[in-house]
C-alpha cells in the first residue's frame, strides 16, 4: 500500500518527511518495545509506537524502518526529530490510538509483522 493512501485512513499530520508518497508500506510493526522490533522487522514496515525517545531512530535505523508513526497524537521531543532527519527516517503522528490505527490499516489490505523468526 503506497503511503499516499495510508495518509487519509490514520489520519498522518507530517513532521519529518524524507520519502515520497509513493513509497510502498508491506508490513506494519504496532510496537512499544523495542526489543520486538528489532527480532521482527521486515523490509518496508512502518512502525506505530507511542515511544517518542531518540532510542526510536536508533532502532529504525539498525532495522531499516524508513517510516515512524507516533500514535495517540503524542509529539516527539527536537531530538528525536533532529534524528530522525539526520538519519533520514519519515515521522507522521497519528490521533488515533495504535490499537485503532492497526486495525484500520489490516483492513485495508496491510499485513502485520510475522513472527516467523521465533520459529
Amino acid at each position: 500500500m503506497k503511503l499516499a493512501e495510508i495518509i487519509p485512513l490514520i489520519q498522518l499530520e507530517p513532521l519529518v518527511v524524507i520519502d515520497d508518497l509513493d513509497y510502498e508500506i508491506k508490513t506494519v510493526c504496532g510496537c512499544d518495545l523495542m526489543s520486538d522490533v528489532l527480532a521482527f522487522s521486515q523490509e518496508k514496515t512502518m512502525l506505530l509506537t507511542g515511544l517518542t525517545n531518540p532510542q526510536v531512530i536508533r532502532t529504525a535505523e539498525m532495522t531499516d524502518i524508513k517510516f515512524i508513526i507516533f500514535v495517540r497524537g503524542k509529539r516527539p521531543p527536537k531530538e528525536t526529530i533532529e534524528l530522525a532527519k539526520e538519519k533520514g527516517i519519515n515521522l507522521y503522528l497519528s490521533p488515533k490510538s495504535m490499537f485503532e490505527c492497526c486495525g484500520i490499516l489490516y483492513q485495508a489490505g496491510l499485513n502485520s509483522e510475522s513472527m516467523r523468526s521465533l520459529i
